[in-house]
């Protein structure tokens, strides 16, 4: 490999970035790492240091470069089944394995690596040294630190020990990852300091479901990067990072147009209908109809040309387009065309941060124009601290607001009549609220709507009766006549009043 000039800070040169191999990571980072540096992956096992290391050297060897892996406690055939299973080649990625299989159980042998411990060590690290100017790699990973640790038998010589990788390194055009795999007692605080940066995987355990991944910057000199945790799962193909959504890195991209709900005396009570880059809640009891008003919206998008997406959490797709046919909605038709897309969400089993990579990717790739959340209650599931969700959820809707997009929450409150409890208080970082209610009048259990909060504009402040039957959805007049209707126990205070028909 041609040697180049090593690029000088103090001159103005800027140093070159050089990608890890995941473009999470990379975006994380704003584009990399800085090349010919030490950095420290650390984590548990079983956390995915060797995947994430793995794909730092195969971007390496697909630019053309040689990489390098020293494993000390992984051998070459453990190595290439992870690779095999991802689907990778490990034909142009040297493996330096230390000790040999053959000789590890050799009594001869054991007598020179393992006593004494100082001898082995300074061993090891010639071993590494020579193998490293033999083949003059621009890429290398050292797996792991554990062993060296071990060796050392104390932190003064482990730390003399990882200078002198360190110092070793600097001499040469190489990047370096070390992985470790926090076997000691205590925080290796002291690595911290050596390294240019530290990144952490963390794996945790939950009372149910998957267990969730993810992943901290901990350090990175010069480099300015995304703080906080951010979601990952180990997919085929190596770790799927999915950084954490920051609004304000997003252009504001103000739109005035208003969106129609396909019903007119809905957008009646709306106003006129909702304003793109905005997004309302709906808030009922279960199987009041927030989702079958929330697939009138998005049908009416559809039929106009634009492209909208249905999260459901809570409902299968077979559910939600019998629902559709029930009350004679096109929604198989939109499907087909793709204009409506549906994507059922397990919380279970998905992490919050990888939902708010699925919804980014709806909007930046697919164009999404609405979005529906079906519902919060399902995503509040998903969460471990309602706090979190609610910041996720901020962040979310701040940026479909800022991509212009209407964004549709449906959440469900416990109880059918009377008195409702709400799991979680949305109400605040809702630009409108539409309230859906049962109510009884004489023995029959009809449904009313109104709208309760509206930030963008005028809307009608009276409550309406809807009815869900075989030809859609109807809105009747307003309810006049009646007291008491979002209690459940209307009064019937005197006057004429037309009230909707009930029979689909």
């Amino acid at each position: 490999m041609t040697p180049h000039r090593q690029p000088d800070p103090a001159n103005g040169d800027d140093m070159p970035r050089i990608s890890t191999g995941s473009a999470g990571l990379d975006n994380i980072l704003g584009g990399g790492v800085d090349s010919n540096r030490l950095y420290l992956y650390e984590g548990r096992p079983g956390t995915g240091k060797t995947t994430i290391a793995l794909q730092f050297l195969l971007e390496g060897a697909r630019r053309g470069e040689r990489v390098l892996y020293i494993t000390l406690s992984e051998t070459q055939r453990e190595l290439r089944l992870v690779a095999t299973r991802h689907g990778w080649s490990m034909d142009h990625v040297d493996v330096f394995e230390l000790v040999p299989p053959e000789t590890a159980l050799d009594p001869d042998r054991e007598l020179t690596v393992f006593h004494p411990a100082e001898m082995e060590l300074t061993e090891t690290t010639k071993l590494i040294f020579d193998e490293v100017e033999r083949l003059n790699p621009s890429r290398v990973v050292l797996d792991s630190l554990s062993e060296l640790r071990l060796l050392a038998q104390s932190p003064l010589r482990y730390r003399r020990q990882v200078l002198a990788l360190k110092h070793f390194f600097a001499s040469r055009q190489c990047t370096v990852i070390l992985l470790d795999d926090l076997s000691s007692q205590e925080n290796d605080l002291q690595l911290h300091s050596i390294t240019h940066g530290v990144v952490l995987l963390e794996q945790l355990a939950i009372d149910y479901g998957a267990e969730r991944r993810r992943l901290r910057v901990v350090k990175m000199r010069g480099i300015q990067f995304r703080g906080g945790y951010h979601d990952f799962t180990i997919e085929k193909g190596g770790l799927e990072i999915y950084p954490r959504l920051i609004a304000a890195e997003y252009q504001h991209k103000p739109v005035t147009d208003i969106v129609p709900s396909g019903n007119d005396e809905l957008d009646r009570l709306l106003g006129g209908g909702l304003e793109r880059g905005t997004n309302m809640l709906m808030l009922g009891a279960a199987g009041v109809g927030k989702s079958s008003l929330a697939l009138s919206f998005t049908i009416a998008a559809a039929e106009r040309g634009e492209h909208c997406v249905f999260f459901a959490f809570d409902e299968g797709r077979s559910t939600v387009e019998a629902r559709a046919r029930s009350l004679g909605m096109p929604l198989q038709e939109k499907l087909d065309d793709g204009l409506i897309r549906f994507q059922q969400i397990d919380p279970a089993e998905m992490p919050p941060g990888q939902f708010a990579s699925i919804v980014r990717r709806s909007v930046e790739v697919d164009q999404a124009k609405v979005v529906v959340i079906d519902s919060l209650n399902g995503y509040l599931n998903a969460m471990p601290d309602e706090r979190f969700l609610i910041l996720q959820m901020h962040e979310l809707l701040s940026y479909l607001g800022q991509q212009g997009v209407l964004t549709i929450l449906v959440l469900a409150q416990h109880g059918l009549i009377g008195a409702h409890e709400v799991p979680l208080d949305m109400s605040y970082l809702s630009d409108s609220v539409l309230m859906l209610r049962y109510f009884e009048v004489d023995g029959t259990v009809h449904r009313a709507l109104s709208v309760v909060k509206k930030r963008t504009g005028s809307h009608e402040t009276t409550i309406r009766e809807f009815r869900l039957g075989s030809d859609g959805i109807h809105v009747g007049a307003p309810l006049k006549t009646f007291n008491g209707i979002f209690s459940g126990t209307p009064r019937y205070s005197g006057g004429d009043q037309t009230l909707l028909d009930n029979r689909a």
